[in-house]
């Protein structure tokens, strides 16, 4: 994969890198569709297209994000549908059989969050979960039966809400990937906030991070 990120772009790190080798193990149906939400240079989408997917759209907030999904689409010989918003806004009444997410989660010192500039693309209010709560809570009304959402989670922002949220949502849910490493620049870089707010333990240096994977399920959909 051909992938450039230019300035004021976000790079890739290793957890964008794990939801890409989670998105590339899942087992899609002829057809599917795949949404990336909060794309970035559009990693996920390409690695979607890549895999065959013809039918995949990306969001961002960035005007220049969504300007560099398409060259890298372009570099990569693929297409994908570029559009600008907040997580599923530009998709209303769309369902998905895949959507992948990496929303910003570090935790920043108040709950307003950013509207312009590189720091949209990490900083998600006090407890790292503006954004995640919204994906978890709103993903199902753009799953199709048996569709499924995969999600990057660190440990800081605690499992059990997610499970709690995951489970009002009527999601079946286990884990995809995993890895235990060292607190990544901006964690590290916000580790006297964490640790004042009890989110890190004084002098804790890793965290886990998972990729979620959770599914609609068919007979449930159906009912619904």
């Amino acid at each position: 994969m051909r992938l450039v990120t230019p300035p004021g772009v976000f790079r890739p790190i290793s957890d964008s890198r794990m939801l890409a080798e989670a998105l590339r193990r899942e087992t899609l149906p002829a057809g599917a569709r795949v949404l990336d939400l909060c794309t970035g240079s559009g990693l996920l989408a390409l690695t979607a297209a890549l895999r065959g997917v013809r039918d995949v759209t990306a969001i961002d907030v960035s005007r220049r994000a969504l300007l560099t999904v398409r060259l890298n689409a372009r570099l990569n010989g693929v297409r994908v549908r570029t559009l600008r918003g907040c997580l599923f806004e530009p998709v209303a009444g769309e369902q998905f059989d895949a959507i992948v997410a990496n929303p910003p989660y570090v935790p920043a010192a108040g709950d307003e969050l950013p509207r312009r500039g590189l720091r949209r693309a990490w900083e998600a209010g006090t407890d790292g979960r503006a954004l995640l709560d919204r994906v978890l809570a709103e993903a199902p009304a753009h799953l199709l039966p048996g569709g499924r959402l995969l999600v990057v989670h660190s440990s800081i922002l605690g499992f059990d809400a997610t499970e709690r949220a995951l489970e009002a949502a009527g999601l079946v849910f286990d884990v995809a990937n995993r890895a235990r490493g060292p607190l990544g620049p901006l964690m590290t870089a916000n580790r006297e906030l964490l640790e004042a707010r009890g989110m890190l333990r004084p002098g804790e240096g890793e965290e886990d991070v998972h990729v979620i994977r959770a599914r609609r399920p068919e007979a449930a959909a159906v009912r619904a």
